[in-house]
């Protein structure tokens, strides 16, 4: 498998999450990447696409970038937002804040950058 490359742009609305999953899983296909990352991708990004669309604003560009190669994987996503993520204590009565506990858990890695006056947030996954 040689190394893949794409990069898409969604506005920050609800349903940013499911159209990613659509292209993720459509992208994968083509790629013929490696089944046992697909869910766990498609979680995650649901997870990062998610906090953006409630966190960024509704005046950016969210970018989504995806490599893949010999059985990894690394999908960052663009918001524009200078607020970086941190994983929450779980309030257990708090009906949100659990997205980057899930991203910490499901990732191999993750972090996060500057990028063109935002940030831009990621995770690596690996095949089994």
């Amino acid at each position: 498998m040689g190394t893949f490359r794409a990069s898409f742009e969604f506005p920050p609305s609800p349903h940013a999450p499911g159209r990613a999953r659509r292209l993720l899983g459509e992208l994968f296909d083509a790629w013929s990447l490696d089944a046992t990352l697909h869910v766990d991708a498609k979680v995650l990004v649901t997870e990062l696409i998610s906090n953006a669309v409630d966190h960024a604003g509704s005046d950016v560009v969210l970018e989504l970038d995806v490599t893949a190669s010999d059985g990894w994987l690394r999908v960052g996503l663009a918001d524009g937002s200078t607020i970086r993520p941190v994983v929450r204590e779980l309030d257990r009565s708090a009906p949100r804040g659990r997205g980057m506990q899930i991203v910490a858990e499901l990732a191999d890695r993750w972090g996060s950058e500057e990028r063109d006056g935002g940030k831009r947030v990621w995770f690596e996954l690996t095949g089994s």
